[in-house]
């Protein structure tokens, strides 16, 4: 029997307590499992709303939020393989390069949540391919038979990664993006969430990153930040506690080791607030940070 369509949500924000939507950070990065979330969420069920319908808008909706469509005739999209680093096996992500480029272009990795390679990080490779990047977007859940299609099973999967392997497949795929015929060789990468964390992360660990731009990322360890030749650009939430609590640190290291960087945190907001898929997104603000992160690539990296 085929699923019924779901009802469209209201316009902008949903106006959830803070408290849910602190409890749906927790459920999304694995602290609390399905069963967690919607036994805690229930004190909130009030005005029509139940602990399953709270939990079925706060989920993403790839087809309504694209804002590219897969076979957009401006871009050449496929799947490659590549080898990974270490002797760790294979990997697999989205190539999305511009067919309108005379010439070869900066490459950018777009690095996803902690849900694998799904149809919201496809389109933000196919936006930056009409950026006028060479756009190369890996799924860590390759080694594990890829994004299942499914959120929630996307994040059992992802917690059983070994991380170690899967910062090397990010390397890997890096080093792949920059040896493309259609790459100049200039690189750089944007990531949301543990994506954020891992643009960080390729900062401190690969020289030739140009610019790293992490959304609501987790920061590098403080005596790491020396490392980083990278311009970095941060976009974080307001109302996200738990990775706010590093910006401190991170500013303070970066600025004592003359590292060029820029650090933006848009008011009213929630961690994922550039998702336009769930009700977390905040249009203004992701607006905002696109067009900040645009306009930092093509300072750093050219377009």
């Amino acid at each position: 029997m085929s699923r019924p369509p779901r009802a469209p949500l209201p316009k902008g924000p949903i106006e959830f307590p803070r408290e849910v939507w602190s409890l749906f950070d927790q459920y999304v990065h694995g602290d609390i499992d399905r069963r967690g979330f919607l036994a805690k969420v229930g004190r909130f069920a009030v005005g029509g709303w139940t602990a399953a319908t709270i939990l079925e808008a706060l989920n993403p909706r790839f087809a309504e939020a694209a804002e590219v469509t897969a076979d957009d005739s401006r871009i050449a999209r496929s799947f490659i393989e590549f080898a990974s680093r270490e002797g760790y096996g294979r990997g697999r992500g989205l190539l999305a390069v511009p067919k309108t480029a005379s010439a070869k272009r900066p490459g950018v990795l777009v690095i996803h949540e902690n849900r694998g390679l799904n149809p919201h990080i496809e389109d933000i490779a196919l936006r930056l391919a009409l950026a006028g990047y060479v756009a190369f977007a890996p799924d860590a859940l390759f080694p594990l038979g890829g994004y299942p299609g499914d959120e929630d099973k996307a994040r059992a999967l992802f917690a059983t990664l070994d991380q170690t392997k899967t910062t090397e497949d990010f390397i890997a795929a890096l080093g792949v993006l920059e040896k493309r015929p259609e790459c100049n060789g200039t690189v750089g990468a944007v990531g949301f969430c543990y994506g954020g964390g891992m643009a960080n992360t390729l900062a401190v660990r690969v020289p030739s990153v140009a610019a790293a731009v992490p959304f609501y990322g987790g920061q590098p360890k403080t005596e790491d930040v020396p490392k980083i030749r990278a311009a970095i650009q941060c976009h974080y939430a307001e109302m996200d506690d738990r990775i706010n609590a590093g910006i401190p640190a991170f500013a303070a290291a970066l600025k004592a080791h003359g590292i060029q960087h820029q650090i933006h945190t848009y008011p009213g907001t929630q961690h994922g607030f550039n998702n336009n898929t769930t009700p977390r997104y905040h249009k203004a603000a992701a607006t905002l940070a696109w067009s900040r992160t645009l306009d930092f690539f093509k300072q750093h990296l050219g377009a």
